[in-house]
């Protein structure tokens, strides 16, 4: 979405964008602009790959706070109600002080110190807070919804802290994606769909009919977004109109 053209977005059928936070702030003006001109909604700012919350540093943990806490100012200035991060990335960078505690009891403490830092100021901003689950491969920390609702549940359930999913991710690490989203529907703040080759939906084989259903039932009202890290923009753009008739073949509207 950084090099989105935000006219062809909205001539696609498309009613929002989610945007980096990586440079962000000082492309503020001229992308609120363009929102408002074409009459896009921006739905999420991402984190994307910024992590550094659980490091073992206290500067490191902090820089990742301030990015985080900017990014929430970010998403105020344009008018989008959720911030999506990964907590962590890669093997643990905690040092392993068995007996007395594990690297990962140490992630998960002080995975609970952030969220109890940061839920104060997403509630006074009005944004939410969405815990995105990625697969073993990139990450030991949170591959399932399940691990990332622990941690929700930890500071009460706290309106402005949810979860976001990401089909592809899911389709790694879950037994079944359409029961975890039924299972954590009142966990669910944010969706993410890309197919279970991680390109956009209608070229993998994710069941995206049953997908939809589940969110049905669930009663989800909120953002379903397309995510794909495999492919270019041109690319994106070149395979919208097929994606967006599969998804609305398979029930989306």
């Amino acid at each position: 979405s950084q090099h989105f053209d935000s006219g062809q977005a909205r001539r696609a059928g498309l009613a929002g964008i989610e945007v980096l936070a990586d440079g962000l702030t000082e492309r503020v003006p001229e992308l609120a602009e363009a929102l408002a001109a074409t009459g896009l909604a921006a739905a999420a700012v991402s984190l994307g790959r910024a992590d550094g919350y659980l490091a073992p540093n206290m500067a490191d943990r902090e820089c990742a706070v301030g990015r985080l806490r900017q990014a929430m100012a970010d998403a105020v200035d344009l008018g989008a109600g959720h911030v999506v991060f990964v907590p962590h990335y890669g093997p643990p960078r905690m040092p392993d002080l068995r007996p007395y505690r594990a690297p990962v009891e140490l992630d998960a403490e002080m995975m609970v110190w952030l969220l109890r830092t940061i839920c104060d100021l997403a509630y006074a901003l009005g944004v939410e807070l969405n815990i995105l689950p990625v697969n073993h491969y990139e990450t030991y920390f949170i591959n399932r919804l399940e691990q990332a609702a622990v941690f929700r549940h930890k500071v009460k359930d706290h309106p402005h802290i949810k979860l976001a999913a990401n089909l592809f991710h899911m389709a790694l690490e879950e037994h079944s994606p359409v029961t975890a989203l039924r299972d954590h529907a009142a966990d669910l703040g944010y969706v993410q769909l890309a197919d279970t080759n991680n390109r956009l939906p209608g070229e993998g084989l994710a069941d995206f009919g049953a997908v939809f259903a589940a969110l049905r039932v669930a009663g989800y009202q909120g953002w379903v977004t397309l995510a794909s890290d495999t492919l270019e923009p041109p690319q994106v753009m070149a395979g919208l109109p097929a994606c967006l008739e599969t998804l609305r073949r398979a029930g989306l509207h």
